[in-house]
């Protein structure tokens, strides 16, 4: 399986305008494959939206995305309101566990690391030790390691119920040792996070 996450940056004031025709045309594009999430940034790189598209193979997400663009209804409408485009194919790790059912947000925060060449399985081995603790104060809605985009980058995100939440949770995490794993911080180059919410018809929330 891949991820596929894809950012926009929209013109500012065009969020809810955008969302409209967005929901407009995956109507039409549902029936294809579904969305795993639509969000846009409340902390952070400010006029954002973020989409996320899972897939079996890079095959299928083109053999779909090709399928989906027939007759005129897909892409959604909203062109006039982008600024910058970014698309990544994310690998996400096979020990991740599903989501459990109904609403997990409605924060989501996305952390985007650039880590040290040849470091991701390290990483790796560090998250499967240590990441069914970490799941039982909130849960990772996907991680794993950029296949296309940035070289060495690595994406994970998380579910909280609120800001307050989100920062009792890392600090009790770090307190008891439960998370990060050690030695995390010796393999990164950058870290970047932003809080996303999504959108009222997002199938994640």
């Amino acid at each position: 399986m891949i991820d596929e996450i894809r950012t926009y940056q929209i013109v500012p004031g065009s969020l809810a305008e955008v969302e409209k025709r967005f929901a407009e045309g995956y109507e039409h594009r549902k029936k294809f494959s579904p969305l795993t999430a639509f969000l846009h940034t409340e902390l952070g790189p400010l006029n954002e939206i973020v989409h996320i598209w899972s897939y079996k193979d890079v095959a299928e997400r083109n053999a779909i995305r090709a399928e989906a663009a027939k007759g005129g209804n897909w892409p959604p409408k909203i062109g006039e309101f982008i600024r910058t485009m970014r698309s990544e194919i994310i690998v996400p790790f096979s020990f991740i566990p599903p989501l459990p059912a109904g609403p997990v947000g409605p924060y989501f925060e996305l952390r985007y690391y650039t880590l040290k060449a040849g470091r991701v399985p390290e990483m790796q081995a560090g998250w499967e030790k240590y990441i069914p603790e970490r799941v039982k104060a909130s849960p990772v809605v996907l991680a794993g390691p950029v296949d296309f985009g940035v070289a060495n980058a690595f994406v994970h995100i998380w579910a909280y119920k609120s800001l307050d939440q989100r920062m009792q949770i890392r600090a009790d995490c770090a307190k008891k040792g439960i998370w990060p794993p050690p030695g995390s911080a010796d393999r990164l180059f950058t870290q970047e996070s932003k809080i996303l919410m999504p959108a009222s018809w997002s199938p994640l929330q």
